[in-house]
């Protein structure tokens, strides 16, 4: 790879509903790795999770009111347009076709990473994009209890600073510290039926649009 190109990020989740717990650490990685910018990928058939609640269209809508007038943050249609499961793989092999050179970083909460080996072709993921994995401030190596297919396959492919991921275009893995909000979804859906409001725990249009759909209850 001639030359170093800031890389794009790529942020998935059914975002069911999209809360102040995803934004934040996707703002955060937007700035700290340079990334030209990040997209935000609502999964329409999630393989590895339950069956969203609400629709994919109101992901996506939600989703939208969230983000918008943020700069740098994209809202990504392709898994709610794609038929079939929503498998990362074939997300990021069709954002590689796009970008060409350009770095990709697939950006994942712990516990995400750590369930990589049941993924959908998972071992593919590192030949399309980095890894960042999102986590609390003071983590470090030692605090990951990989399984071991995931020990082998990042063995050898740390890096140490996020200017390395501006070299290549695929291939590292980085530990990223972010703002991590005690907040989620199940909680918000929760709090819904229960009756009681979800306001400050995501974004005011995203909490009007719930209650003008009736969504959760």
């Amino acid at each position: 790879m001639r030359g170093a190109y800031y890389p794009v990020g790529v942020f998935g989740g059914t975002f069911d509903p999209v809360h102040f717990g995803h934004l934040r650490p996707a703002l955060e990685c937007l700035e700290q790795l340079s990334l030209q910018r990040l997209h935000l990928v609502p999964s329409a058939v999630p393989p590895h999770r339950e069956t969203p609640y609400a629709t994919a269209q109101q992901r996506l809508t939600m989703l939208q009111l969230a983000v918008k007038g943020q700069p740098g943050f994209v809202v990504d249609e392709r898994e709610i347009r794609r038929s079939g499961p929503s498998f990362m793989v074939d997300t990021l092999a069709s954002l590689r076709e796009e970008v060409g050179e350009t770095p990709l970083c697939l950006i994942l909460g712990v516990d995400a990473f750590l369930g990589l080996p049941g993924w959908h072709q998972w071992q593919q993921l590192l030949e399309l994009a980095h890894i960042v994995v999102a986590h609390r401030p003071g983590w470090s190596l030692q605090d990951l209890h990989m399984p071991q297919p995931l020990q082998q396959m990042v063995e050898g492919r740390w890096l140490t600073d996020a200017s390395a991921l501006r070299t290549q275009q695929a291939g590292g893995v980085l530990l990223q510290g972010v703002t991590q909000l005690d907040i989620s979804a199940t909680d918000i859906r929760a709090r819904i039926v229960a009756g009681k409001s979800a306001n400050f725990l995501l974004p005011a249009k995203v909490w009007q649009y719930i209650q003008s759909q009736d969504l959760y209850r």
